[in-house]
């Protein structure tokens, strides 16, 4: 059974940067695209960033130039590199994985459990 595990999250100040990580683990032979999405209070859940498995790239709008995503593949990895950070960027971040196949068959969307970042003074 694949799961994705994150890791990265915490306080940090604004300006700050933070680095996310999450990792997909079991018998997996491949992963069509690998993400990131956050919530923050009260809001949906939007986009962030995604990452096709040929490194084509998509981030939404607010994040652009401040945050970098990206793939290490032979380890099913997926990092979000967040630089000057701003407190509107608050929230619990969620790794997904799309498209995946393994021994266990094929899933189409898979979530992780989620790291809080907190952007404050």
């Amino acid at each position: 059974q694949v799961q994705l595990v994150e890791s990265g999250g915490g306080l940090v100040q604004p300006g700050g940067s933070l680095r996310l990580s999450c990792v997909a683990s079991g018998s997996i032979f491949s992963i069509n695209v690998m993400g990131w999405y956050r919530q923050a209070p009260g809001k949906q859940r939007e986009l962030v960033a995604v990452i096709t498995r040929g490194g084509d790239t998509n981030y939404t709008d607010s994040v652009k130039g401040r945050f970098t995503i990206s793939r290490d593949s032979a380890r099913n990895t997926v990092y979000l590199q967040m630089n000057s950070l701003k407190p509107e960027d608050t929230g619990v971040y969620y790794c997904t994985a799309e498209k995946i196949l393994s021994s266990s068959g094929y899933s189409p969307r898979l979530w992780g459990q989620g790291t809080q970042v907190t952007v404050s003074s």
